[in-house]
């Protein structure tokens, strides 16, 4: 069947972030902090929705409590709450996480991967990659593009 093998992993895709949530919002209700409670509370799972949809826009705390129809303040509060951590820390965490992703499965230039992930500069990028995952962008893109390959390789077999 023609174009199978491009809707197939995504269709995956679709139906394992649905399970994901399911048992996350199940889970939700058993825990105080964490993603699992934050996807339970409508008002900060909207801020989390829209930095995960659009992680290169120049959210700040002020912004994304807007988003999430509260003042910076109260937003700042709740999220940590039930995050368990600050607005801005989870903001970079989800940000590197993209750039990682973005390393490991294409071949984009490095001021690509930054301006993607949220960041002005390949400089600004590459101190925030290095510190969080203790390599360089580069580096890491080596040693995963080569287990990403290998790891597609051997399920497309």
């Amino acid at each position: 069947m023609h174009g199978r093998d491009l809707v197939l992993p995504a269709l995956l895709e679709v139906l394992l972030v649905h399970l994901v949530r399911a048992c996350l919002i199940e889970r939700a209700g058993l825990q105080a902090t964490g993603w699992c409670a934050a996807l339970g509370d409508e008002v900060i799972a909207r801020s989390l929705r829209a930095v995960h949809e659009r992680p290169a826009d120049p959210w700040t705390v002020e912004s994304l409590g807007a988003q999430a129809g509260l003042s910076r303040a109260a937003f700042a509060r709740r999220f940590t709450a039930l995050v368990g951590q600050p607005p801005h820390t989870y903001l970079t965490w989800w940000r590197l996480t993209v750039a990682a992703h973005l390393l490991q499965t294409t071949d984009v230039p490095l001021l690509t991967v930054a301006q993607r992930s949220g960041y002005g500069s390949v400089y600004a990028f590459a101190n925030a990659f290095k510190r969080e995952y203790g390599t360089s962008a580069g580096r890491y893109r080596q040693q995963h593009r080569s287990d990403h390959l290998h790891e597609k390789s051997t399920t497309t077999s």
